[in-house]
């Protein structure tokens, strides 16, 4: 950072630790045992879409990868379009295989991180279900290394329960870090798998 950046208030944004989403599986049993929220075994990235055969190969490459270990007919790796043009790609895992869906995560991120696409990546998040079948994720903001937690309201057409993310802020944030600026808990209505 600069002279001129430090007199125009300017800050350097916080570098990606990608590796900080190892901290999930953890995090995940502490939810478990402090909110009765399980696992679903769904997981997504989120990234901007980009043209060209590089980024194409990437694709493929992430498509092989989390595709390998899986039997002919079993796909746990879905690519679709939200209504913004923004690419999801839903991998699939055990219900109570958190640290292998992780790992899957990790390596979709990687990949485009390496290949010159950091930039294009958004976010990535693992879904839950309480008792009451409500559905909640937990959402790594690539741009700003963090984590927040996104609880839709039941029934509800885009509503969000902020006293239940609030609850699950404090029940994770030992384990997590956590977004300190709330106006940074985007709503990430429609993922894949939530």
């Amino acid at each position: 950072m600069g002279l001129l950046d430090t007199i125009l208030g300017r800050s350097k944004p916080v570098r990606p630790d990608l590796d900080q989403l190892f901290a999930l599986p953890s995090a995940a049993l502490t939810l478990q045992a402090g909110a009765g929220y399980t696992p679903t075994g769904l997981g997504s990235v989120c990234f901007a879409g980009v043209e060209g055969g590089g980024f194409a190969r990437i694709r493929q490459d992430v498509q092989e990868l989390l595709d390998a270990d899986t039997g002919e007919d079993s796909h746990p790796v879905e690519f679709s379009q939200d209504s913004y043009g923004y690419t999801w790609l839903l991998a699939r895992q055990a219900p109570g295989d958190t640290a292998t869906l992780v790992n899957d995560l990790h390596a979709v991120n990687t990949l485009l991180q390496d290949g010159g696409f950091g930039p294009q990546l958004l976010c990535s998040l693992i879904s839950f279900r309480d008792e009451q079948d409500r559905s909640l994720a937990l959402v790594y903001l690539y741009k700003r290394g963090s984590f927040y937690p996104f609880a839709p309201q039941p029934g509800a057409a885009e509503k969000r329960d902020n006293p239940r993310e609030l609850q699950v802020r404090a029940i994770i944030g030992d384990d997590l870090r956590i977004e300190s600026d709330l106006a940074r808990w985007f709503p990430v209505w429609g993922a894949p798998g939530l």
